[in-house]
């Protein structure tokens, strides 16, 4: 079988066709994320350390560390903040040792700058993943070095000089020169995560089709790991958790062996909360006198106020259980266990009582 290895100083963690489904937790990025970026751009790390944190309790076996910031305001005093080239190195060093200082959680080193990409490799303790390399040659030529240099995996994206295809079969001969390539550099196939790219499902119907099918090809023909960036596949959409919480099992049971998504319900704010306090007194309900947040939106089904697991990991707990990667449903059981339930006082037992 298999297996790709990534190692923090400490932990290691397998993707792998037999092992259980890996996520690779995605919210240390500041790319969309302003209050963030500002915050990098201070120094300020501290929303770092609580994203590494709360990713990791709520199930994600490796964390992908972004450095694609935009500085604006230094780029007023110092023309050079204008270039990536020169931001992200320094930048990159400071998350991956930001992060190695708050969890053992193995990493995965995300730039699309190369000296990025080194200074997170040289900076990270054990064995990181190396995110990415697609095909297009001057893309090859940069990060394979790297990869072989410092003997890590690497996820390669299937996309080259032309752009993403909407046709599965380029993407699949993509994927295969990026397995060649690196064969070439003595980089072996199990240590290439490929992303077959996952298109959105509003704008292709046949998106999810797709990738179920590069999947098993990838796997088959090709023998690597794979990943994707979960949430593409209902872009645009109303309900995303549901359409992600059907995607992820069926592209587990299709050869897909990991994902970068985020695994964190992220929590219900107070302009929420009042907004539905409002709305719930308007219909004439009266909440008891002193009821604390946390109680009111649990009561309501609105979630929680602290950061926990999203329900797509529920869905993926679910598969690892149901596709034998979860050795006697222990991960299940953990995470669902009912309160009184190894003491008979969690609910009436379940299944056919046999007749006497």
């Amino acid at each position: 079988m298999t297996r790709t290895i990534i190692e923090s100083k400490t932990k290691t963690t397998i993707i792998g066709f037999d092992q259980p489904f890996t996520v690779i937790g995605e919210r240390i990025n500041p790319t969309g994320r302003k209050i963030l970026n500002e915050e990098l751009e201070r120094d300020d790390f501290s929303r770092v350390e609580a994203d590494a944190l709360a990713q990791v309790a709520a199930g994600a076996g490796i964390l992908d560390i972004n450095s694609g910031a935009v500085f604006s305001g230094k780029m007023a005093e110092d023309p050079r903040y204008a270039d990536n080239n020169f931001v992200e190195p320094e930048l990159m060093r400071k998350l991956v040792e930001t992060v190695q200082a708050v969890t053992d959680c193995p990493l995965c080193i995300d730039s699309s700058v190369p000296g990025a990409l080194e200074a997170g490799l040289a900076a990270a303790e054990g064995r990181p993943l190396l995110n990415s390399v697609t095909g297009e040659e001057e893309r090859l030529e940069l990060v394979l070095p790297l990869v072989k240099k410092y003997n890590v995996p690497v996820v390669a994206i299937s996309n080259d000089d032309t752009g993403i295809s909407e046709d599965p079969e380029v993407r699949f001969a993509v994927a295969k020169k990026i397995v060649e390539r690196a064969a070439d550099f003595g980089i072996p196939a199990h240590d290439i995560v490929v992303d077959p790219l996952v298109m959105p499902i509003g704008a292709m119907g046949t998106a999810g089709l797709q990738v179920f099918e590069l999947n098993r090809r990838l796997r088959n023909e090709l023998g690597v790991n794979t990943t994707c960036g979960a949430s593409n596949i209902s872009f645009g959409l109303p309900n995303r958790h549901g359409i992600n919480n059907a995607f992820l099992p069926m592209a587990m049971a299709t050869g897909m062996t990991s994902a970068i998504m985020n695994p964190v319900a992220l929590p219900i704010g107070p302009k929420k909360i009042a907004a539905k306090k409002a709305e719930v007194e308007a219909a004439g309900i009266i909440l008891p006198e002193g009821i604390d947040d946390e109680t009111f939106v649990t009561l309501f089904g609105m979630g929680s106020t602290k950061p926990r697991a999203g329900k797509e990991m529920e869905a993926i707990r679910a598969a690892n259980f149901l596709t034998n990667n979860d050795d006697g449903g222990a991960e299940w059981i953990r995470t669902n266990k009912v309160p009184g339930a190894e003491t008979g006082r969690g609910g009436r037992g379940g299944g056919r009582r046999r007749r006497g």
